[in-house]
């Protein structure tokens, strides 16, 4: 993608926090951004700041129907979509049990399928351009679920896999796609951001305890930091071979190696057993 000319970028849940840095760092750049917001009226504090390279989009990330036409209007706005960032979601901290449908559902309606249809909508654009990154937000339970995330960690586990194949169906089309996973970053998260259902059951006291611990006092001391996010991102989509996965922040990193090695020495563990369904000649 070539770096002269100014990037036009479309931004999911840019109200405050991850998207917000994202959209920044792109505009500091001198490139094109639209974004969606949860305001109704469409406002933005960037508005003022960047008159005639920047729009915000009321979208509510359950409204599949609308996300074609935010797209359209971004297509309209500044001439095409060079970048997507999926950004839009929130966190549900509770336990698989004592987690009822009407919780976890939304959820995934937010985390999975609103990213899904956002893609869909934005792909034609980048198939007419033969050209874009897409990047879609994870998160380190994406890769190794975390215990009291179990809902949470399941839907970003559903942006991994979707994304690992989307990104092998339209590499030929010089469309890259991203899987960014963020460490624990100072935004909020775990705060208004995140969802909750404490434990109730007494076999579950310990694992509730420590959701609600996190919960209390998680929000505000995370390490790493939502104004660095921006930039980074514009050093990714720099690259001339994106990769497939970006983890953020050393949390990140160690979570991700961990993950790894649980699972290799897993499989060399119980490899006679998993050879043993082969046919004998």
């Amino acid at each position: 993608m070539p770096t002269t000319a100014p990037r036009k970028w479309l931004i999911t849940g840019a109200d405050k926090g991850l998207g917000a840095s994202a959209a920044r760092a792109a505009l500091d750049r001198g490139d094109r951004v639209v974004v969606t917001v949860l305001d109704v009226n469409g406002r933005h504090p960037l508005t003022a700041e960047f008159p005639t390279t920047f729009r915000a989009f009321h979208l509510d990330a359950r409204d599949h129907d609308r996300m074609h036409a935010v797209v359209a209007e971004a297509d309209k706005a500044f001439g095409g979509i060079d970048v997507l960032i999926n950004n839009a979601g929130y966190g549900l901290a509770a336990l698989a049990e004592e987690t009822p449908a009407e919780k976890y559902r939304p959820l995934f309606e937010v985390n999975f399928f609103g990213l899904t249809e956002m893609t869909r909508a934005v792909l034609p654009v980048m198939r007419r351009q033969r050209s874009g990154h897409i990047i879609n937000l994870s998160s380190t339970a994406g890769f190794g679920a975390t215990a009291g995330f179990s809902f949470y960690s399941a839907s970003k586990f559903a942006v991994e896999g979707y994304s690992e194949a989307l990104a092998q169906e339209v590499r030929h089309l010089g469309i890259r796609v991203t899987i960014v996973e963020p460490g624990p970053f100072r935004s909020d998260f775990a705060g208004p951001s995140l969802d909750s259902k404490l434990s109730a059951i007494a076999d579950y006291a310990e694992r509730g305890a420590w959701v609600e611990s996190y919960v209390k006092t998680r929000h505000g001391t995370q390490p790493n930091d939502p104004a660095k996010f921006g930039p980074a991102m514009f050093r990714l989509v720099d690259a001339d071979d994106p990769p497939l996965r970006l983890p953020l922040g050393v949390e990140a990193i160690q979570h991700l190696k961990d993950e790894m090695s649980n699972v290799a020495s897993e499989l060399d563990r119980w490899q006679d057993l998993s050879r043993s369904t082969t046919f004998q000649a």
